[in-house]
């Protein structure tokens, strides 16, 4: 597995050369793509031109967030797809393998089993596209039960649960985005991460939680940077993952107003903590 930074998950908002600029300055492995931006550049100059641009920073290619719109409506679905094709081949042809996205645990207004019909067909569709490119796709499941206290369908919030939409999507090519905040909130341990195979992990964010708060009690946009307060094991977490032989990005994305506000006055200030943070916690984690 490798340390990939994702700007906008940092509050990191800046141009794609210079985001790439930033990446290798501060040492991560790679920068999440642009999926957009670079098939644009492609389109005008040619996919070998995207290439150059991460080589020539000395970068490699991280993952991408799935631009389709699965949550709402068969209508609006399908109007997403639009184009999706087209970034699905720009990221098969630079290697960007990784694409992921999250499912909301909970719904006011669609029961359980219609609900999941909806993610396994529609996501099913998606995951064929990403699969003719030779991306996978990875699913994100949310776990504070804060999220979904008030709402009169709970949806799938867990390991188990999204493991069995994996499942039933079907398609060879379909994982986990999994998020250490919501291993941590939906109760999950090492020990359930060791029973997984490296192929069921698409790709991987880390953070960190608030102290003196009960697992049920966190707020899912209440985050901290990894390893700024230690409640998440995420050495285990990591090492873990480690252990069964992920081999995908590793991105921070810790809801931390403060290190927004940073970046957006001094982006490069910004990857620099966000360096650090990431560092810090790979080496208490063994892995260089």
């Amino acid at each position: 597995m490798f340390r990939s930074l994702s700007p906008g998950a940092v509050g990191i908002n800046v141009p794609f050369e210079e985001a790439l600029k930033l990446a290798a300055e501060y040492g991560f492995d790679a920068l999440d793509l642009n999926v957009g931006k670079a098939a644009d550049i492609a389109d005008e100059q040619g996919i070998d031109a995207v290439r150059r641009m991460y080589d020539d920073a000395g970068v490699s290619i991280g993952g991408w967030g799935l631009p389709v719109q699965f949550r709402t409506t068969d209508e609006e679905f399908e109007q997403s797809l639009e184009g999706f094709d087209r970034l699905a081949r720009t990221a098969g042809q630079l290697g960007a393998r990784w694409c992921s996205t999250w499912v909301m645990p909970c719904s006011d207004d669609v029961p359980f089993s219609q609900n999941f019909e909806n993610h396994t067909r529609r996501l099913r569709t998606a995951a064929e596209v990403l699969r003719a490119h030779g991306c996978s796709l990875g699913l994100e499941f949310v776990g504070p039960w804060t999220m979904r206290r008030e709402k009169k369908y709970p949806f799938i919030f867990d390991m188990p649960g999204m493991l069995k939409l994996c499942e039933s999507i079907n398609t060879g090519n379909v994982g986990l985005l999994l998020d250490c905040w919501h291993w941590y909130t939906s109760w999950g341990s090492v020990q359930d991460i060791l029973r997984l195979r490296g192929s069921d992990v698409v790709y991987v964010h880390i953070n960190d939680a608030p102290k003196g708060i009960p697992e049920d009690e966190q707020v899912d946009n209440v985050r901290a940077l990894p390893g700024a307060t230690g409640v998440i094991d995420i050495s285990g977490f990591l090492a873990a993952l480690n252990a069964i032989g992920f081999d995908g990005p590793v991105a921070i994305e810790p809801f931390d107003n403060e290190l927004r506000a940073t970046s957006k006055e001094n982006p490069a200030e910004g990857a620099r903590i966000t360096a650090e943070a990431m560092n810090k916690v790979w080496s208490e984690a063994g892995l260089e």
